[in-house]
């Protein structure tokens, strides 16, 4: 089951500079900076309310945070849905025809395990799934 927006995920060019833009919109200072080397990217959550921002910074040429600046500039890069588990709502998505880039769950940042539905079934949205560890 879908329980709420986890997240937004923006992708950045510059971490530094983006917090501090962050910052100054939110007034408040990120409260989580992780690398995740699985996926060649640092993030930074804010947290307003119940919801987080993800700033996403690539940090190798062959991260997919780079490949989309690249393609489309910094900006929304995903949503991230929360469910109490990934391998049910696999499931129940693919059964309704949607795609995923992989069913395989694996470690995210802020202690999740992730999934991301193929954007081509989802009106071009990357959709990512996530399960607190």
């Amino acid at each position: 089951m879908i329980n709420k927006i986890e997240h937004i995920g923006i992708a950045v060019t510059d971490l530094k500079k983006s917090e501090d833009l962050f910052e100054k919109l939110l007034g408040k200072k990120p409260y989580k900076k992780e690398e995740v080397a699985s996926e060649g990217v640092v993030t930074s959550f804010f947290k307003i309310g119940n919801q987080k921002i993800e700033l996403l910074k690539g940090n190798n040429s062959g991260s997919p945070i780079q490949k989309f600046i690249e393609k489309r500039k910094e900006g929304v890069h995903h949503i991230a849905l929360h469910v109490d588990s990934i391998q049910k709502e696999v499931e129940r998505l693919e059964n309704l025809g949607f795609e995923f880039i992989s069913t395989t769950p694996k470690k995210g940042a802020d202690n999740k395990m992730i999934v991301f539905l193929n954007p081509k079934t989802t009106n071009g949205v990357l959709v990512e799934l996530c399960e607190d560890i």
